[in-house]
């Protein structure tokens, strides 16, 4: 091979190894993150959004999504590091501080800003009143959770005791609620989408009510890390948060028909009519925040509705585990 052949060889293995070096250093500026879900539903749609949009990746993240059955299996998996950052009820962040935890779990970015549950009866209900409730059987949901708390709330609103009132079964593991109650137990259950309108659809159940609209707004479902690992990562917080702006802001001005094609991968096994008709049923009642501040307001009512179900003997000052500051770049970087 002549000299000039040799360097052009060269000269390609220089620019190969350049190439295969910057490559590096590009991924290397990526960062990873675990993200455990605590369940799988549509009422989260703007974090699939985030994923399938790509707004994570804009942001140099590669987020991990896995989903942790529960709101204790969630912070159980947060707590012991197996994810970094946990998408579950704030209740749960409350819960870890109010045990006197040295290492807080801080709630950074909301996602959702009412109850996601929807009251389904087994038998069709016409002119539907709340009192009908009253010595039915109730498939309920843990103690302690959001779910099961915001839905003593409406049922106290309405006059209802639902632990005297009502034949009120808590026994059941949260992910198996809806398959005991397809399988046969209980009158009435709470569910999300959407397994509700499957439910709906294929005759098992009819939804009647909404305990989101009944509830009011509170910071229902968060994005929330350890304060070690918001300390030593918060640029891959904020890049967290700008993503989930990005999403929440495409969700408002999207069509549920348009989100359903989006999210659809992560939902196989249910038919695109019951995509849309869920996502525009979360969308008509305000359930998808459309920033991530968490404001006072909301707090309050969250801390109303645990002190009504007797979970907590004191009131934890939204400043304590609430940081809006990464929601408040993410608004001002967006402008």
């Amino acid at each position: 091979m002549s000299r000039t052949g040799w360097m052009r060889v060269l000269l390609g293995v220089v620019i190969a190894s350049v190439a295969i070096i910057a490559g590096c250093g590009k991924q290397s500026d990526t960062t990873t993150i675990q993200l455990g879900e605590v369940t799988r539903s549509l009422f989260y749609a703007p974090e699939y959004v985030a994923l399938e949009k790509g707004f994570f990746k804009e942001e140099g993240l590669d987020v991990k999504l896995q989903t942790t059955a529960g709101g204790d299996k969630t912070m159980t998996a947060l707590l012991s590091n197996s994810i970094d950052v946990a998408l579950v009820g704030s209740e749960t962040s409350i819960y870890v501080y109010q045990q006197g935890a040295d290492d807080p779990v801080i709630n950074f970015a909301q996602l959702t800003q009412t109850d996601g549950t929807f009251l389904v009866s087994r038998d069709a209900v016409d002119n539907f009143d709340w009192n009908s409730l009253k010595g039915s059987t109730f498939l309920g949901q843990r103690v302690g959770g959001m779910p099961q708390m915001a839905g003593e709330f409406t049922l106290k609103k309405h006059g209802i005791d639902p632990h005297n009132d009502l034949n009120l079964i808590q026994n059941i593991d949260f992910a198996n609620v809806a398959p005991a109650f397809a399988s046969g137990t209980g009158d009435y259950v709470q569910l999300f989408e959407p397994t509700a309108s499957v439910f709906e659809k294929e005759g098992t159940g009819h939804v009647i009510a909404s305990f989101g609209v009944e509830s009011g707004h509170l910071p229902y479902t968060v994005f929330m890390t350890k304060q070690s690992f918001m300390n030593k990562n918060k640029k891959a917080v904020q890049s967290f948060t700008n993503a989930i702006y990005k999403a929440q802001q495409w969700v408002n001005s999207h069509s549920a028909e348009e989100t359903a094609d989006t999210v659809k991968s992560y939902f196989n096994d249910v038919d695109r009519d019951i995509l849309i008709s869920s996502i525009d049923r979360y969308k008509q009642q305000g359930s998808f925040a459309t920033d991530p501040i968490i404001d006072d307001e909301e707090w309050n009512n969250l801390l109303d509705i645990m002190s009504m179900a007797g979970q907590i003997k004191e009131r934890t000052a939204h400043d304590t585990i609430v940081d809006n500051s990464f929601a408040e770049q993410a608004i001002q970087s967006a402008k």
